[in-house]
Parts: C-alpha cells; sequence; structure tokens
C-alpha cells in the first residue's frame, strides 16, 4: 500500500515539474492606440478615448476654426507629400491654400483649407497660438471619384493623428509656405 501512496505521489510531483517547466504562450495586450501610433500626442490633445483637459468630455457639436490676425494672410500655400504605397515613391506638391490638388494616376482630389502654424483646439474651438510653425496643421477633405473619403487635419509632426488612409495612397503634411 505505501508503495501505491508512494508510486501515485511520484506521479504527481513529476507531473508538476514537468507541466510548470514548459513554456507559457503568453497572448499579446489587444491595442488601445491608433494602428501605426509611433509618436506621442501633440501638447494640449487628449488621449486617445479619454476626457480633454479638466477631465470634460468632448463637446458634441461643429467646431468652429478661428484664424488670429497674427496669422491671416501670411500663408499661402502647403507642401504635401503623396506616397505611393506599391512602388513606395513620395513626391510632393506645393499647393495653395483653399485650393485642389488632383494626385496623378488615381481618382483622388485633394482640397486644401486652412492651414494653422500653431494648432490647438479647446473643446470645438481650433485656432493657431501663434505664427511661428510649433504644431503644423492643415485642413484637407479627400475625394475618391466624387465621393468624400477622408475629412480632417494633417500634421507634419505628427502624422499618425488622425492619418489618411487608403490602400493605395499615403497623404501627408510636410509644411507651410510663407508669403513673401
Amino acid at each position: 500500500m505505501k508503495r501505491k501512496i508512494l508510486a501515485v505521489a511520484c506521479s504527481l510531483t513529476l507531473l508538476v515539474a514537468v507541466s510548470a517547466c514548459k513554456k507559457k504562450q503568453e497572448q499579446p495586450a489587444p491595442q488601445t492606440g491608433v494602428p501605426g501610433q509611433q509618436q506621442p500626442l501633440p501638447p494640449g490633445h487628449p488621449a486617445m478615448n479619454q476626457p480633454g483637459p479638466g477631465g470634460v468630455v468632448m463637446p458634441k457639436g461643429e467646431t468652429t476654426i478661428s484664424l488670429p490676425d497674427a496669422v491671416k494672410g501670411k500663408w499661402k500655400a502647403v507642401v504635401l507629400v503623396v506616397e505611393d504605397k506599391a512602388s513606395k515613391k513620395k513626391s510632393e506638391f506645393t499647393v495653395n491654400l483653399n485650393s485642389d490638388l488632383k494626385i496623378p494616376n488615381s481618382d483622388l482630389k485633394v482640397t486644401v483649407g486652412d492651414f494653422l502654424p500653431d494648432f490647438k483646439m479647446d473643446g470645438l474651438a481650433i485656432t493657431s497660438t501663434t505664427n511661428d510653425p510649433n504644431n503644423p496643421a492643415v485642413k484637407v477633405v479627400v475625394f475618391e471619384k466624387d465621393k468624400e473619403v477622408f475629412k480632417g487635419w494633417l500634421y507634419s509632426k505628427f502624422p499618425t493623428i488622425h492619418p489618411f488612409e487608403h490602400p493605395k495612397f499615403g497623404l501627408m503634411l510636410k509644411s507651410g509656405v510663407k508669403k513673401g
């Protein structure tokens, strides 16, 4: 009887030891950020899915863009970088503000709106805190075959924040172009 108990105890000990030595496969933690986000958020920008400054949830409604006098009329264009994802070729285009860019060899058209050299968003109000290019951003609307496929801001220092996503083309803001 003692031998049977000893044999069972040894077997259980061996079984526990063998199973404890096996390498456990850990599941990767699910991503909670923006796909491809590799850079920190710009100053004053709340974390994704988090309340804004002071714990305030972003209000619903229409955003307003206010161009301060220090910025109005000081910028004439932006430099956009278009990447052909298949060939990995990047091309730069200087596009006047409030005008369109037809992306060559595609059905895409980019409508360029306001440029803010020092983008800041506070609730529903968007403005530029200075005329210095501290956080350059441009408002764009992208159409594919006359259908709107993207409407938002492109940031030159934070290109992965709310990026234009398309299977064949990438679109980024390189810089603003001052008048004069």
